[in-house]
């Protein structure tokens, strides 16, 4: 099955077109090779989809799933052309031209943006079954060195001076402004104030002494570089990775975020496509319980109740979880934070650096 890692999308016209050309050479060929039994059958539909990339191991196992569940269903033969790498790269990708059928990214500000480009109507969340459009969720942790010798419990020792924190660069890594959120979240909403926020996140980015561009570098710095004392990362990585022979010791801080994770159908590219029908119960099926319990199974909270309590002793409740919209959605989150000139560029030119 064709996986393609989308790491760096070229803007110049020309190797936009290229890339372009052989995305789509790749996933024709790639999809006709690995479709089972292909030998003329007309019943078949051809699905994209374009995730994040650590998804993909949830995904490995849900597809055969539901394209079991469609051949018994229709007698159609779905199969898929899969593109995982960040979110923000596979946003634009998508804008750019990759034909999605689906999208399961990072952000709802992601698919916003998808939106804003007219590819996906408005109103896209409450065609899901819970209405909001989040299919799967997690939590920020506080991964530690072995044995916790800095002895780490919340939030609140990320702003201690013998502290060392990485966490990649909001300004550029979706993942990070949840870390960003998290923090400001520790003092806003357990009454705090947001002058009171910003002296927080200032003391706590004090102590970042590199900010890697992504999750995925800021990973590298603490791991293979060594740097820092702590490292600001999920819950359903560290699972995943536990899962992989990597045993990270880390913190879950009972002041939390959720990290709710968005699927859509790209409404422009299933109507090209003639995929709408199949794409849409593509995304219903992600809030079964068989695929929720696939997400729960790699890491990731499931949002169906009855998988939720399934996964109770694995996903501990969080006594203090706030949202995204309790700060008035990324719509207005990202232009008060991190556009330029904004609050995380003032904290940056506040930290004295050496």
């Amino acid at each position: 099955m064709w996986v393609h890692n989308w790491n760096r999308w070229q803007r110049q016209p020309l190797k936009r077109f290229i890339s372009l050309f052989l995305i789509v050479v790749c996933l024709t060929s790639a999809i006709a090779a690995c479709a089972p039994g292909n030998n003329g059958n007309t019943g078949r539909k051809e699905l994209t989809l374009v995730s994040y990339a650590v998804t993909r191991a949830a995904y490995k196992k849900i597809i055969p799933l539901f394209a079991k569940y469609w051949r018994e269903k229709t007698g159609e033969i779905v199969t898929f052309g899969q593109s995982y790498g960040g979110s923000g790269s596979q946003t634009r990708a998508v804008i750019d031209g990759l034909e999605a059928d689906i999208v399961a990214l990072a952000l709802s500000a992601d698919t916003e943006q998808l939106q804003k480009a007219g590819l996906i109507k408005p109103g896209w969340e409450k065609k899901t079954p819970n209405g909001d459009g989040i299919a799967y969720r997690s939590v920020g942790v506080i991964v530690t060195r072995e044995g916790n010798p800095k002895n780490i419990k919340d939030w609140d020792d990320l702003a201690r001076d013998d502290v060392s924190v990485i966490t990649a660069n909001p300004k550029t890594s979706g993942g990070a402004r949840w870390n960003y959120i998290a923090l400001w979240g520790r003092v806003t909403q357990t009454g705090g104030t947001e002058e009171q926020a910003q002296d927080f996140v200032t003391k706590v980015y004090a102590n970042v002494p590199v900010l890697p561009r992504d999750a995925r570098e800021a990973t590298d710095a603490f791991f293979a570089q060594k740097q820092g004392d702590v490292l600001i990362n999920y819950e359903n990585e560290v699972i995943l990775a536990k899962q992989q022979g990597q045993n990270l010791p880390y913190v879950i801080p009972d002041i939390n975020i959720s990290i709710d994770n968005p699927v859509a159908v790209v409404d422009s590219y299933v109507d090209q496509r003639g995929n709408r029908e199949v794409a849409e119960a593509f995304v219903q099926f992600l809030f079964t319980p068989a695929a929720q319990r696939e997400f729960a199974k790699v890491g990731f909270r499931p949002v169906v109740p009855e998988v939720v309590a399934e996964f109770a002793d694995t996903y501990p409740p969080i006594s203090n979880l706030f949202t995204i919209q309790d700060f008035g959605g990324w719509s207005q989150v990202s232009p008060k934070f991190f556009a330029d000139g904004a609050i995380f560029d003032d904290i940056q030119a506040n930290i004295a650096r050496p």
